[in-house]
């Protein structure tokens, strides 16, 4: 519990920030029918896949508590289970308790991880689905070395629910492991290749558009540093399981094994998808956001490793290491989200003027309203990555990085993005005469704009950074 509270000290609470966009207005819909009367192809896409919306919608309802105190409550409870399957796997690949301490401080103090270059954290810093998959992938890992195959299922099934692509990695993780038990010397590495159907729909120009937002999901965009996380985990697996041979540590040496296989095979497979022009469309399995767990197991073994080997019994060796490590993170954070609080707690006022006027619009507009915004609005300095639909939960015309996410996932998408993202890529440049242009053509009625300028309009709310206006007609 002290753990969990000091990892969410060092790592923040943003619960509206970058994918919370994604996915919940999913939950908010299935709370209010009558919210976001279009645009819910840009998000439903995502929900249809997973329980999440429905998960948090029935805590909701169920509790009776205010959306944010269940989203809060969430996520500390994510943290937690996550530094419990921590506790649970180190319990299983190393002998002391130190390790195990080691394994789970460790994890406390690099949640906020950058995971290579795959846009990804080892946990983000508001509840969602990956965070939940996160540690159901730890605890079917323990459950695997421990050969109780029927748990080690159902942690994969409650990962596969909240987000399926999450639990394929940590289902071919757990398959290698027995693999290597049972048939090392005949792996069959690239069984790890998972087909899936709907990824292999042709790309279209808007589809080639909307992956230009997300040049991650090709290796071949990956700066130099980024291709050392992918390949770098290899030789330390290597390293560690031939330190754990020596010393008897029989799970553990048969993991840091199978792991060097793990990664080799998406990193294999992340060429495939990314270098023959003909494979393009399979780039969205996304075959490198396998890192995510490896980086995972990466922290576990470290941390035990280090406690046992390193720190030992000495208090300021663990004190040498983790408060200046803990005051990085920390600061790392602060960088990201300057214009907001560190931790945004459920019961209080948000710092942010972007977060002030999308709650204003949340309390003062119909639910059937609909916006525009600045295409690249979550870019803006200040902004802090706040999603508009999440937070003030009105329906907006397709934007340039969140709704081409979808775009990158379902292809089908990609025109009707293409047609709004184009009618307002020249945002900055707008007169009135433009946004009657969307008035006209999407029943748009409500526009947020960066102050001081108002362009012609309207303006029944502002503050520093934000206008909020319509046209009066």
């Amino acid at each position: 519990m002290l753990l969990t509270l000091g990892a969410l000290a060092v790592q923040g609470y943003h619960p509206y920030a970058e994918d919370a966009e994604i996915y919940l207005p999913g939950v908010e819909k299935l709370l209010n029918p009558s919210l976001f009367p279009i645009g819910t192809e840009f998000f439903e896409s995502h929900a249809s896949l997973t329980l999440f919306p429905h998960l948090i919608a029935a805590s909701v309802r169920v509790s009776h508590l205010p959306f944010n105190y269940v989203l809060f409550a969430w996520h500390l409870a994510a943290i937690f289970l996550l530094l419990l399957a921590v506790w649970e796997l180190a319990g299983k690949c190393f002998v002391s308790m130190r390790a195990r301490w080691g394994a789970m401080a460790f994890m406390a103090a690099l949640l906020t991880l950058p995971v290579a270059g795959t846009a990804l954290y080892v946990m983000d810093q508001y509840i969602n689905p990956r965070n939940l998959a996160a540690f159901a992938g730890l605890f079917a890992v323990a459950r695997t070395l421990e050969h109780k195959y029927l748990r080690a299922g159902l942690w994969l099934v409650f990962g596969a629910v909240c987000h399926p692509l999450m639990a394929a990695f940590a289902f071919s993780c757990c398959g290698l492991l027995l693999v290597f038990e049972k048939y090392e010397a005949k792996i069959p590495a690239f069984a790890l290749l998972f087909p899936l159907a709907q990824f292999f729909a042709p790309s279209t120009p808007a589809y080639h558009e909307a992956a230009r937002f997300h040049g991650f999901h090709y290796i071949t965009n990956w700066a130099w540093y980024e291709w050392v996380g992918i390949l770098a985990p290899v030789p330390i697996f290597w390293f560690l399981g031939r330190v754990a041979s020596r010393r008897s540590l029989v799970n553990l040496a048969r993991m840091c094994r199978a792991l060097v296989i793990y990664d080799l095979c998406y990193f294999a497979a992340a060429l495939i998808v990314s270098v023959p022009k003909q494979f393009e469309a399979l780039a969205r399995i996304q075959p490198l956001r396998s890192l995510h767990l490896l980086y995972m197991l990466l922290i576990v073994i470290g941390g035990g490793f280090l406690a046992e080997y390193v720190l030992k019994d000495r208090a300021w060796r663990w004190l040498i290491l983790f408060v200046p490590l803990c005051a990085g993170m920390f600061m790392a954070q602060r960088s990201l989200f300057p214009a907001s609080a560190h931790i945004e707690w459920p019961w209080s006022a948000p710092k942010n003027a972007w977060e002030q006027a999308f709650l204003w619009i949340g309390d003062n507009t119909p639910p059937d309203a609909i916006f525009a915004i600045d295409p690249m609005y979550i870019k803006i300095h200040g902004e802090d990555t706040v999603g508009f639909r999440a937070l003030a939960r009105r329906s907006r015309l397709a934007d340039a990085y969140k709704d081409s996410g979808a775009v990158s996932m379902f292809p089908p998408l990609g025109e009707e993005w293409w047609e709004q993202y184009q009618a307002q890529r020249n945002w900055i440049n707008f007169t009135r005469d433009d946004f009657l242009g969307l008035q006209q053509g999407y029943q748009v009625n409500w526009f947020v704009l960066q102050a001081p300028d108002s362009r012609g309009l309207t303006c029944p709310y502002r503050n520093s950074a934000v206008l909020v206006c319509h046209t009066d007609r």
